[in-house]
């Protein structure tokens, strides 16, 4: 297996990722995937020429079987990040067929790598049931972050 960063020719495999990933966390996380979609277009398009978004793709047996990224988003800064810039990983995703052989680790690795490098100070996410076992063995921690939904 290899690492490959991804360029803008790989848009239609992560919004695969994307769309696979919530169409398996169910729920309104499914009901709702045909409302974001043209909007994920429109985002990872821009993003992966612009450099706001870094994602990293798992190539095996000649085909891309897992992916992931992180957005680079401008913020203002805050008592815990002194930067005007967040990173979030996002997009997490193995074929099914690939799963229990440490694909989700070593990209979360590879992006975790990546942003300290990069001079963040920190990375967050957001995470399902099912990947919150991982995230928690790699150091992440619950945070206070609330959501009020319109």
């Amino acid at each position: 297996m290899r690492f490959i960063p991804a360029t803008p020719a790989d848009l239609d495999t992560i919004l695969h990722h994307r769309s696979e990933m919530f169409r398996e966390m169910g729920g309104d996380y499914d009901r709702t995937r045909p409302h974001y979609q043209e909007a994920s277009r429109t985002y990872f398009e821009a993003a992966l020429r612009d450099g706001s978004y870094y994602g990293i793709l798992c190539e095996k047996e000649g085909q891309i079987v897992a992916g992931g990224g992180v957005v680079i988003a401008a913020w203002p800064g805050s008592p815990m990040n002194y930067s005007p810039r967040r990173a979030w990983i996002l997009n997490i995703y193995v074929e099914p067929e690939y799963r229990r052989q440490g694909l989700a680790r070593a990209i979360m690795q590879q992006l975790i790598d990546w942003c300290r490098t990069s001079g963040f100070e920190s990375v967050a996410l957001h995470s399902s049931e099912e990947g919150r076992p991982l995230y928690d063995k790699l150091g992440f921690k619950a945070t206070n972050e609330m959501r009020l939904r319109f």
